[in-house]
């Protein structure tokens, strides 16, 4: 197995624009041959972000009503919320030795999360025509990927503490009515430490893409 990502911690509360600038820089660093694939894990301070939509329904009739700032970015899909507690995955990955699959990439974030929930006892899968990561109707993970010139950025959101579901109350998350968020700690029953976690979903996504490598090559 070949790939490999190279691990940072980015750290808590970081701004969700200063985070957009530093993956910016890290894929133009891939592009330049300065740098490899990454994985850059952090928590951000309390946002809400949506793709390039004309819809916004999902962040609600007035977005200066929401108790958090709006950014919108280059990913695909409908509003969501980030904050502490939830752990953020900014795979930088080079997707042209991964055979430029895009949907078998997206599958392959989700299957290193769910893989990591395993590891906690918790039993998380995917919902027929709906991305991210479940754990039977309530949903675990967002999946949102942009990418420039076949190098990825964005990547996944996952809910680990009890505190990261607040601020999905002010929104239809994902643009999906009626969907209920959970967390990792209320789905096993005790405390998530998110930077054990991170450590613990790293080994999990090299895998993963590691394969994507050998089918892409």
């Amino acid at each position: 197995m070949r790939m490999h990502l190279q691990l940072e911690w980015l750290g808590q509360d970081v701004d969700y624009r200063h985070g957009l600038e530093i993956q910016q820089s890290r894929v133009q660093d891939i592009l330049d041959g300065i740098r490899g694939n990454q994985l850059l894990l952090l928590e951000h301070a309390p946002v809400y972000t949506i793709g390039r939509t004309r819809d916004q329904t999902s962040l609600g009739d007035n977005t200066a009503l929401l108790p958090h700032p709006v950014v919108e970015i280059s990913r695909g899909g409908q509003g969501t919320y980030h904050g502490p507690g939830q752990l953020i995955g900014y795979p930088i990955v080079d997707l042209r030795p991964l055979g430029k699959d895009l949907h078998a990439y997206i599958r392959g974030l989700e299957e290193a999360l769910i893989l990591t929930c395993a590891e906690y006892g918790v039993r998380a899968g995917r919902r027929d025509g709906l991305t991210g990561v479940w754990v039977e109707n309530r949903k675990l993970a967002s999946i949102g990927v942009g990418v420039r010139k076949w190098i990825a950025m964005h990547g996944f959101a996952i809910n680990l503490t009890k505190d990261s579901l607040r601020g999905f109350l002010s929104i239809t998350p994902c643009g999906i009515d009626g969907v209920t968020m959970t967390c990792l700690e209320s789905e096993c029953g005790s405390e998530i430490d998110v930077q054990e976690f991170a450590k613990r979903s790293a080994p999990h996504l090299d895998t993963v893409l590691g394969a994507m490598e050998n089918a892409g090559g």
